[in-house]
């Protein structure tokens, strides 16, 4: 898989950028806040509809300006799709194949796939639980589209059981309230079935991508301890043991479904007083393990930049291993990594079918990933 093709409109620092794409290494140099990251940004945008770097789309448009654009052709397998998407702020964004309508934005999902490794990743060895979160899921669907449906599901049932439940602790006053109550058992059921579908995506994702990232960190830190991954789940020992582990046994939705039931019915009198839902997939934890500790907290930083690094490349080889290699995209990386982790990103990005780099400074990039190469400056990015 590769891009041919990247046009923007208004997004982020751009009126407007067209770049003609090859397989192989391509290399944008200049000056930081020139919109390098900008343009890794869209395409990131495109795989995944959304950014990594801001949580809502209203900052992606230019400013003074109503909408964004961003459009990109995509070849897999010697077939060419075009996607474009129209990003709105405060409406609901618009998606095109080939220049005819789709149903929904996500229904683009899956066309393009990538893989993102920028300085943000730090967040995810030090940041709150919510960023590993967001990195599972994003994986999930790059690589099963349909869960992108299923975890809106889920966010959409535990915002309205969350609704339900401060509404029914505000009316009680000693009585327990029967409606609400049967109400809320609805809801348990809703939230237990797409809870099932997410929690078992996600526990079959750590399972097949532990060794992966296990791996990757030994190649990029081989002086350093062994790295883990470990899913915690709210279910807490009620999981089965074999769930999320290589090798192990794959979960099942239907019995993950009966063990949600069960344990919103055990903290049900708790959810009341406090008002939120305290069992889920949004109760959850990637655990990231450096020998015998917890990464965060106790990794150095040298240790954190490997585990982030381990995570990407984990992912890729995972997603290129499944149903194709996708893009590559490095975030002006190099400048951040001493020579043997630099040395390991260089050798995995050297092969693959299209790697996107930004750098502040052409020595930024290491010689085997010198391919074609466009200049970024003064609003204008032309090829070198």
């Amino acid at each position: 898989m590769y891009l041919r093709h990247l046009q923007v409109t208004d997004f982020r620092s751009w009126p407007q950028a067209d770049l003609a794409l090859e397989p192989g290494p391509v290399v944008l140099v200049g000056q930081n806040g020139r919109g390098k990251t900008n343009l890794l940004e869209a395409i990131g945008y495109v795989a995944t509809l959304g950014s990594h770097r801001v949580a809502t789309d209203a900052p992606l448009i230019r400013h003074g300006c109503e909408r964004a654009l961003v459009r990109v052709a995509v070849v897999n397998d010697d077939r060419e799709l075009t996607v474009e998407l129209e990003i709105t702020a405060g409406r609901a964004n618009r998606a095109r194949v080939n220049r005819g309508a789709v149903g929904k934005p996500r229904d683009v999902l899956g066309i393009l796939r990538t893989v993102l490794f920028s300085p943000e990743d730090l967040a995810l060895v030090r940041g709150d639980p919510s960023e590993r979160r967001r990195f599972m899921d994003e994986l999930l669907v790059l690589r099963a589209p349909r869960y992108a449906g299923v975890r809106a599901d889920y966010e959409k049932v535990l915002k309205q059981r969350n609704a339900l439940l401060k509404t029914a602790g505000k009316r009680r006053t000693g009585k327990e309230d029967p409606y609400a109550l049967s109400t809320l058992e609805v809801w348990d059921d809703h939230l237990s079935v797409a809870g099932a579908q997410l929690l078992a995506a996600r526990l079959n994702l750590i399972a097949d991508l532990g060794p992966y990232a296990a791996e990757a960190y030994m190649g990029v830190a081989p002086d350093s301890r062994p790295a883990s991954i470990t899913y915690k789940s709210s279910l807490g020992e009620a999981l089965p043991p074999g769930y999320g582990v290589a090798g192990g046994e794959r979960a099942d939705a239907e019995v993950l479904r009966e063990l949600l039931l069960k344990a919103l019915a055990d903290v049900r009198r708790n959810e009341l007083e406090r008002g939120i839902s305290l069992v889920g997939p949004h109760r959850d934890e990637l655990e990231l393990i450096l020998g015998e500790a917890p990464a965060k907290g106790y990794a150095s930083h040298g240790e954190s930049w490997s585990f982030a690094l381990a995570l990407r490349l984990g992912s890729y080889e995972l997603l290129r291993g499944e149903a194709g290699e996708p893009v590559l995209l490095l975030d002006d990386v190099f400048a951040e990594l001493d020579r043997k982790r630099r040395a390991r990103l260089a050798e995995v990005a050297a092969g693959a079918e299209q790697v996107l780099i930004t750098a502040a400074v052409d020595e930024d990039v290491p010689s085997e990933l010198a391919g074609s190469r466009f200049v970024v400056a003064d609003g204008e990015v032309n090829r070198a």
